[in-house]
């Protein structure tokens, strides 16, 4: 929940845009400010405070207690032009409300947090526990000393400029090991705890024995990701009670699944009480890993849980993002966040020299030339495969005539994939034009290097037999200067000679271009292949100087008339 704060009737005309905007995420502060601000500072998780920054210190101070207990503090000034993160930048999400705020409001976000400010990715952002000595080594970081990151497992971590060796260390393990004073530690969630348990048995057992079970196998409890048992055992007091304490979840699976699963230690008792042979090794098993602990019995007399831990390797992570038409503002903000998330970017040169920018420090950067798509593809999945973040890049939307499709070929199920999408040069260019793409409608490359022409051909028939609107990609090339010609022939055949042409060069970049023409019109050798040529149905028209197709409309005398 996010606490409103305001003193003056600008602040509160701002105050009530944001709790319009959130509704379900917001809670106004009325009267006097400061019984208001101590009011929200016990109650929220989030602060937005329209106030001058000197006030908002001043009360404030009293009330802090701690970076990991206190909230995140964003305050607003009275015109609305900035909006500051104040307290709690990192561990209250001040830093990311501070953004949230400034593009609603149109203010500009201030962030005064030392990573944030240089693009760095704090140790304490990565969603993953962080102890030892943070601070010492951010400041390392900061400062351009040598860090070293000594991974005792492969994970998907964001960007970090680490060198091999250094005075300094980032060490990534989920053994239960004590920092030095110039090493912070992360703590993956690598391990999985499989329980059974008898019904009825305590809290106080079943966590026990997982916490003694941890400890003798060196094995630290901030790594534990879920508690794993059988479905009859889902409601199971003692074991949800042990899960809430730890902070994790509970994963279960039918009798069934676990009885498929192969275990060291199969028994007759959980087959008699559950119909599976295992219960605790079986549902650590289930989905692979390395079994650390086999399954062990709690001291108590009788037992009445066991528990076993398995190690299961980071999934990798490959995004594929689509850049866009090539303008900044057409590059969406889910893009910017995986283009910052990714250790490891692959993409075309000239795509990477495009947003080379938004990289963070320590991004490891594979970009190859023209022609190359297959082998990006496959260099994305082994880098995903290795236990890497891996952001593979194409233009437009990344799966339409782009990199998603080759990539998606190559890859398994052994990797986390995400789809990031894209304007397309088709979207940015009917943009531009009008509303040519008004009602049913195509696109089709005119390239025959992955395609033969028999195939194109066919499909640029039925679509002008089906009367859709076509928008032809890869339109001309100095090596394949007819498909245009044949292609608009094609058309031609079904449509009038004054059927509307859009022609769109470099959509929405500084150097772009754009023209109408018709079909009988279009001069071919003014197309290249930086351009997308769009040609209208038979119920496209030009209306003002626009390419328009009418959505599900007649045209009678000039005008649009509803079918009904």
């Amino acid at each position: 929940m996010i606490g409103l704060i305001s003193a003056t009737a600008a602040g509160a005309s701002a105050r009530d845009r944001l709790a319009a905007a959130w509704p379900d995420r917001t809670r106004v502060y009325e009267g006097p400010v400061p019984e208001a601000v101590r009011a929200a500072f016990a109650e929220c998780e989030h602060l937005v405070c329209f106030l001058a920054t000197g006030a908002t210190v001043r009360l404030l101070a009293p009330l802090l207690a701690s970076k990991a207990a206190d909230p995140g503090v964003v305050c607003v000034d009275e015109g609305g032009r900035f909006a500051v993160s104040l307290v709690g930048g990192h561990g209250g999400g001040a830093n990311e409300l501070a953004r949230e705020v400034g593009e609603l409001l149109g203010a500009e976000p201030v962030v005064t947090t030392a990573t944030d400010a240089v693009g760095l990715a704090g140790l304490d952002t990565l969603g993953l526990p962080c102890e030892g000595a943070v601070a010492a080594v951010s400041r390392a970081l900061l400062d351009g000393e040598p860090v070293a990151l000594a991974a005792e497992l492969a994970w998907p971590l964001p960007p970090l400029p680490v060198s091999p060796q250094g005075s300094y260390t980032i060490r990534l393990t989920d053994r239960d090991v004590r920092p030095g004073d110039r090493e912070a530690l992360l703590r993956p969630p690598s391990l999985v705890v499989g329980v059974g348990a008898s019904r009825g048995a305590p809290v106080e057992e079943v966590l026990g024995l997982i916490e003694r079970t941890l400890r003798e196998a060196g094995l630290s409890p901030r790594s534990v990701a879920e508690l794993a048992t059988v479905d009859a055992k889902s409601r199971e007091p003692g074991i949800l009670g042990a899960a809430g304490r730890l902070g994790v979840p509970v994963v279960t699976y039918s009798a069934e699944e676990l009885a498929a699963v192969e275990v060291p230690n199969p028994s007759a008792a959980p087959l008699a009480a559950v119909g599976t042979p295992s219960v605790a090794e079986a549902a650590a098993l289930f989905g692979g890993g390395e079994l650390l602990v086999p399954k062990r019995k709690s001291d108590a007399v009788p037992a009445m849980a066991t528990c076993a831990v398995v190690r299961r390797a980071g999934r990798g992570r490959l995004a594929v993002v689509g850049l866009g038409p090539g303008a900044r503002d057409l590059l969406t903000p889910r893009a910017t966040a995986e283009l910052r998330r990714a250790s490891v970017l692959v993409g075309l040169d000239q795509y990477v020299d495009q947003i080379r920018d938004l990289l963070r420090p320590g991004t490891r950067v594979l970009e190859s030339g023209l022609g190359a798509e297959e082998e990006r593809a496959r260099t994305a999945v082994e880098e995903a495969r290795r236990g890497h973040a891996v952001a593979l890049i194409g233009s437009g939307d990344a799966g339409v005539y782009a990199m998603a499709s080759p990539a998606l070929a190559e890859a398994s199920d052994d990797i986390d994939v995400i789809g990031v999408p894209g304007v397309t040069a088709a979207l940015a260019a009917a943009a531009i034009l009008g509303a040519p793409l008004g009602h049913d409608h195509v696109s089709i490359s005119l390239s025959d290097l992955h395609t033969p022409w028999e195939v194109i051909e066919r499909r640029v028939r039925a679509a002008a037999e089906a009367d859709l609107v076509v928008t032809f990609y890869n339109p001309r090339s100095r090596g394949r200067d007819w498909q245009l010609p044949k292609a608009l022939g094609i058309l031609a055949e079904h449509r009038a000679p004054t059927t509307p042409v859009g022609v769109v060069r470099n959509a929405s970049r500084p150097d772009g271009s754009s023209r109408l023409a018709t079909l009988a019109g279009l001069d071919p050798a003014s197309v290249d292949m930086m351009t997308v040529v769009t040609v209208g149905n038979t119920a496209t028209r030009t209306v003002a100087g626009r390419m328009v197709t009418p959505r599900g409309y007649r045209w009678q005398s000039g005008r649009a008339e509803e079918i009904r």
